[in-house]
């Protein structure tokens, strides 16, 4: 089992970004997923293309893209990665006015991409809130977190929940 120790310190407590120059380039991925919940109406113009900003669900898609590929400048001491493919895809709950943003990044590299994943996923819902917020401004973001990632020394990890929308109230 791998040290679950914390990598960002030195010795002395010091943040440092973490050395991975010893490391094998191996596949990597990672899958993020996180929600939206918001009224009716607002889904329904989102589902039915009808808000007045234009296609929220495309633009939320090259927000999550463009922020993954853009981590390292916003999370401190993340390595930047060249990507093989990042994609964000969303699943509409007409039951619970939600939508689920789910962003997969892959890769060739000495470091994962969990962070990239959880950041695109991140972006996107708030891209959504954004271009949805003159209608409704009590949205909720809920429930990121990642759900798989492989490669690297530490493996395969995979997290044991069924996908589905938040509860409705």
């Amino acid at each position: 089992m791998a040290d679950k120790g914390f990598t960002h310190f030195d010795s002395q407590g010091s943040a440092i970004m973490v050395d991975v120059s010893a490391k094998d380039t191996t596949s990597r991925s990672a899958t993020a997923r996180g929600y939206i919940k918001m009224s009716e109406e607002t889904f329904r113009a989102v589902k039915g293309g009808t808000a007045k900003k234009g296609d929220v669900l495309g633009v939320a898609r090259i927000a999550g893209i463009m922020a993954a590929k853009r981590t390292a400048e916003i999370i401190p001491l993340c390595h930047p990665l060249n990507f093989d493919q990042c994609t964000i895809d969303f699943e509409l709950s007409d039951k619970n006015n939600s939508i689920e943003a789910i962003c997969t990044v892959k890769l060739s590299g000495k470091t994962g991409a969990e962070m990239e994943a959880l950041t695109g996923v991140s972006a996107a819902l708030l891209t959504i809130y954004d271009m949805c917020k003159a209608i409704d401004r009590a949205m909720v973001i809920d429930n990121i977190r990642l759900m798989e990632k492989s490669g690297g020394k530490s493996g395969l990890f995979k997290r044991e929940e069924t996908s589905g929308p938040p509860p409705s109230d």
